[in-house]
């Protein structure tokens, strides 16, 4: 069985094609899956399958209208990935197609980790819980781990960073999800490029109150804050350079990144009741050493220790930079929620599936 993956537009496995906010017309969509070759299922990675999906599921009409009830749970992503699955619907009529979902892996959250403390009417009525993002990367992470560590070190208690535009840490106990620190939303938890994460419900009322628009305040939390609201950039290779040309803004942002990072971290490991294995992945965790260096010289109470050169030659894909005594292994692991969506899908529809890369 072989299988095309789409993520928000884009054919992530097979032939590329970049997608701006899912805007790719049918011809190209087509020319990128014929580029790819024959499938037998087209695999689409969606942020949110609310409390509805919890499992990947075979595309239908039914699916696609609940998927756009859920738009307002994840603005940013919700669309385009909508707006991949009626492309390649178009390009490719009839063809199987199934969603997979970021929110799948941490549907079985522990109820102390995904119950707000609020009135039970709005949780009833509203479907309110930590949901949880990033877990197709994080359950590739998870099932990485032991597989790379082999029986050389204990990886039951694992902190996963997946630190990209977006940014999430999750606690990992045996393979499973135990508690993240994404929420109802993505935009909760870390500082991210343009989200702020998490801040005090009371300054939101408060902005409101002060006359401060909806939507004003909805497109300055996802769009205008984090990294980009307190240095001018998004882009965490700038800031470290803007930090090293001694601009105080960036450094104020690259602290206030780190803070929030190794509180949330530290958070887990007592989820967790201690760690075995640290890693980080996506563009963030995988390309500034900087940022490695910083949350690891932090943690060294925790058990975490690496080898600077190591850090700072790590050449791409898995690696180890932990030094040889240290009790907590720190590693840095190529992103790949391709295998884990062929994983999913291939649970979904049966069959071994072969992804083209």
């Amino acid at each position: 069985m072989k299988i095309r993956l789409v993520e928000e537009g884009a054919v992530v496995a097979g032939a590329d094609l970049e997608a701006a906010e899912g805007h790719v017309s049918p011809g190209e969509l087509a020319s990128a899956l014929a580029d790819s070759g024959e499938a037998d299922v087209i695999g689409h990675r969606v942020v949110h399958g609310g409390a509805v999906f919890t499992t990947p599921v075979r595309i239908d009409a039914k699916v696609t209208q609940a998927l756009r009830e859920l738009i307002p749970l994840a603005p940013l992503h919700q669309p385009p990935a909508l707006a991949a699955i009626d492309l390649v619907a178009e390009a490719r009529p009839g063809h199987a197609a199934v969603a997979c979902f970021d929110t799948g892996y941490f549907a079985g959250l522990p109820p102390a980790a995904a119950t707000f403390a609020l009135p039970p009417e709005w949780r009833a009525r509203f479907g309110l819980r930590r949901y949880g993002f990033h877990g197709l990367s994080h359950g590739y992470i998870a099932r990485r781990v032991p597989e790379y560590l082999g029986t050389r070190h204990r990886t039951r208690r694992l902190v996963s960073c997946h630190l990209g535009s977006g940014a999430s840490v999750a606690a990992i106990l045996d393979g499973l999800g135990v508690d993240t620190t994404m929420g109802f939303t993505p935009l909760d938890g870390l500082v991210m490029a343009t989200r702020s994460g998490s801040v005090d419900p009371g300054l939101l009322t408060y902005l409101l109150r002060e006359g401060i628009s909806f939507g004003e305040l909805d497109d300055g939390l996802e769009r205008r804050s984090g990294l980009l609201g307190l240095c001018g950039t998004g882009d965490m290779a700038s800031v470290v350079a803007k930090t090293g040309s001694g601009e105080p803004a960036a450094r104020l942002a690259l602290d206030v990144y780190v803070h929030r990072l190794v509180a949330s971290i530290a958070g887990m490991a007592a989820a967790l009741g201690g760690l075995d294995v640290l890693s980080f992945t996506g563009g963030v965790g995988e390309h500034s050493p900087e940022v490695r260096a910083e949350v690891a010289g932090r943690l060294e109470w925790l058990g975490v220790a690496i080898d600077q050169g190591a850090n700072r030659g790590a050449p791409g894909g898995d690696t180890d930079l932990s030094t040889a005594g240290a009790p907590v292994r720190t590693l840095v692991l190529t992103a790949h929620e391709d295998l884990e969506i062929a994983r999913l899908v291939e649970d979904c529809v049966g069959g071994r599936v072969a992804v083209r890369r």
